[in-house]
């Protein structure tokens, strides 16, 4: 429902099975909070669609500097409750409260979870799934701790951008985005982003992408993911740009020299040697930012 402080996303808390021994118990009523950076994908090659429907893909992901910040404090009410000012709809970090209740057995009375958004919403740059994945970090810090695999798993059921923002920072997203491998932190270089005043959504861009062709095929994913786990430097090629550009031809007109598309876009980024080429550069190019690549200590949950 609506708010005067934006939408807000009540779950009901379901009183623990008494049969149940709970994986993860409260450990206090701190306030706790986490940021969720953005990512941009250096690297996106895409494949056919599986059986189940998703496409395999190789992408070799970067977090980066802009990011939403989200704060976790006992709720007044009866419910979980998240609180996204200017954001309406159901919030998928909601869900990963959820399901890591669900999962662990976490006892902790309702909680409100207040969502500061930075990262542009439906801009390629896996805002959403940033938050589900800082929301799943927070709860359990605030739960004194879950085991990873568990929290990869509850990732991987909530979106394909989630499992490789668990821990921020250089991965490798392979599969259908459920396999993670976590890549050398890189040298410090500098990316510009432009951000966009329009959405495109991620289906109708991957529909895109079928209705051009242009699959890989599934050794060419497999050498492109051999290629990045060896260390080799990622092609900067992205396999739905078309498509996006197709649906959004404003794109067009935002590709900056040495630009291309994140994700299914339409935020278009380009990298600079340095993070001051990077902010020389975004002062010449409209609606753009300077950011940094970002480590997995940049997301940590911490009390406030």
């Amino acid at each position: 429902m609506s708010s005067a402080g934006g939408w807000r996303q009540t779950m009901r808390v379901r009183p623990p099975d008494p049969r149940r021994r709970p994986l993860c118990v409260s450990i206090g009523a701190s306030v706790l909070t986490a940021r969720a950076p953005g990512k941009v994908n250096l690297s996106l090659l895409v494949g056919a669609p599986r059986a189940d429907g998703l496409h395999p893909l190789v992408s070799v992901v970067q977090a980066v500097s802009l990011a939403d910040e989200l704060v976790l404090t006992p709720a007044a009410g009866d419910t979980d409750e998240v609180v996204c000012p200017g954001v309406g709809g159901p919030n998928l970090a909601g869900r990963a409260l959820e399901l890591f209740r669900a999962a662990t057995g976490w006892d902790a009375p309702p909680q409100r979870l207040h969502i500061s958004k930075r990262v542009p919403v439906a801009a390629g740059m896996g805002g959403g799934s940033a938050d589900a994945a800082a929301a799943l970090r927070l709860a359990a810090r605030a739960a004194g701790g879950a085991p990873d695999e568990l929290l990869h798993e509850l990732a991987v059921q909530l979106g394909a951008d989630v499992p490789s923002q668990l821990a921020p920072g250089r991965v490798l997203m392979t599969g259908a985005g459920e396999r993670v491998d976590r890549l050398p932190d890189p040298e410090p270089f500098g990316l510009v982003i432009a951000l966009s005043p329009h959405r495109l959504s991620t289906p109708a861009v991957y529909a895109a992408f079928d209705r051009l062709g242009g699959a890989r095929a599934p050794e060419e994913l497999e050498r492109a993911r051999a290629s990045a786990l060896a260390g080799e430097a990622p092609r900067a090629v992205n396999d739905l740009q078309d498509a996006a550009r197709e649906l959004c031809p404003e794109i067009d007109e935002a590709l900056f020299p040495g630009a291309m598309v994140s994700g299914s876009g339409p935020t278009v980024f380009a990298t600079y040697p340095t993070p001051a080429a990077a902010r020389i550069a975004a002062r010449e190019i409209p609606r753009a930012i300077a950011v940094e690549p970002i480590t997995a200590a940049f997301g940590e949950a911490r009390e406030r």
